[in-house]
């Protein structure tokens, strides 16, 4: 009951101060997580779960689960099909780029990984959170193109790393077990059963809430919960035949989002607040449960590849997948620094440690930590001057760069969250 209390008077009291904390350098993910390593195990040890609890759990499946979902809805692809260039590169090139140069980075640091733990701690730290870099993609003096280009990567990018670090964790299992001749077979079965409850779920539930909707029998916020009964239904399903819960979710929002796109608003409104209050409780956990009890542990390889990941990992796959683009090389620098590491990471994190474990799972899950530890602080600190700096820069250049470019506004996760 007490780590209930802690969390309603860390909410309250970021609320009445959070209009002031806007118009500084701190944000709400670095409040919260400082909250947690003063009261968490590491701290004053007023805030005792375990990792492993049945609580963090359930707020891990359930963060993740609306995340996901919310993500791949509030991305409107219709809307960007003239001006995907600048995401389809991070995405297409860079992402896969990020992941190979981790794994490179992790069989050299952490070499008692092996080849199959550095791949999978590569892909869990690939994915970046736009609402740590809220000062960038909610940023109204950068260029539209600019902030949805990250919005956009950011939006899209954990979806689709779910699929590759459910294949690699089953590899990490088999490789411990010596059952090599079965983990495909299970992968598949996750990823395929996975994809297939999305799309049954996000294009039954988006037809049937449409149609509803249209002829007057859906009252009030009933829209907006029957939408997320969608991703619910998609996750739930999905793990009854033994599929990825978190697959079928990111699916079944790109599915919904497709069919039903007049019906978004209400998960992004949903998503806005809700999510915000799951987003503070995950960073209060992450402080106190996951990150507290490693302040003392820190080695020079974890260090290492923390700083290496948020930097060279992500800036050279970034400055590689920019080659041609024509943009400026400061805004090629800065697609490569705002790639901060954040929720999807402490999530995946958190499942490798339940389900792969032992020193393979520990150490995935220690650097994983550390390295968003980091960049709760390092972005959070650089992103409004940064992207200041930027935007005076670009104001002076000639209106044929690609950064001034039309593009479509879209939601931004975390909207209000600074």
């Amino acid at each position: 009951m007490l780590e209930l209390v802690l969390v309603a008077v860390a909410v309250l009291g970021y609320a009445l101060v959070s209009q002031r904390l806007a118009m500084s350098a701190i944000t709400s993910a670095m409040v919260f997580t400082s909250v947690g390593l003063v009261v968490g195990t590491g701290g004053l040890g007023w805030f005792d779960l375990a990792v492993t609890s049945e609580a963090v759990t359930v707020l891990v499946e359930a963060t993740l689960v609306l995340v996901l979902f919310s993500d791949a809805v509030r991305i409107d692809l219709r809307e960007l099909r003239r001006q995907l260039t600048l995401p389809t590169r991070l995405l297409a090139i860079g992402l896969p780029l990020t992941i190979v140069a981790g794994i490179l980075v992790g069989v050299l640091v952490l070499p008692a990984l092996g080849l199959a733990g550095a791949a999978l701690l590569a892909a869990v730290l690939a994915p970046t959170d736009a609402a740590l870099g809220q000062a960038v993609v909610g940023d109204s003096r950068l260029p539209p193109r600019v902030r949805q280009t990250l919005n956009v990567e950011s939006g899209l990018n954990d979806g689709i790393a779910v699929p590759v670090v459910t294949v690699l964790i089953a590899l990490v299992l088999a490789e411990e077990t010596g059952q090599f001749a079965d983990w495909l077979a299970l992968a598949a079965r996750e990823v395929g059963f996975g994809v297939a409850g999305g799309l049954l779920a996000g294009i039954l539930g988006g037809k049937l809430i449409d149609s509803a909707v249209l002829a007057g029998r859906v009252q009030g916020a009933f829209r907006q919960l029957a939408t997320l009964s969608v991703a619910a239904l998609a996750y739930s399903a999905a793990s009854l035949v033994e599929g990825n819960g978190f697959i079928a979710a990111f699916t079944a929002g790109i599915a919904f989002g497709h069919v039903a796109r007049p019906h978004c608003a209400g998960v992004q409104e949903f998503a806005e607040e809700e999510g915000e209050l799951l987003a503070a409780v995950t960073f209060i956990v992450f402080g106190a449960v996951l990150a507290g009890p490693l302040l003392g542990e820190l080695s020079w390889r974890t260090a290492l590849y923390a700083v290496l990941s948020l930097t060279v990992v992500r800036m050279v796959p970034v400055l590689l997948a920019m080659t041609g683009s024509r943009t400026l090389l400061e805004t090629k620098l800065f697609f490569g620094w705002f790639g901060p590491r954040g929720l999807a990471s402490i999530l995946f994190a958190i499942l490798v440690l339940e389900e792969v474990g032992g020193e393979v799972g520990a150490t995935i899950f220690a650097v994983a930590t550390w390295t968003v530890l980091l960049s709760v602080f390092a972005h959070g600190l650089t992103a409004s001057t940064w992207a200041g700096g930027l935007a005076r820069r670009l104001d002076t250049a000639h209106e044929s760069q690609p950064e001034l470019g039309w593009a479509p506004e879209l939601p931004t996760r975390g909207g209000h969250a600074r």
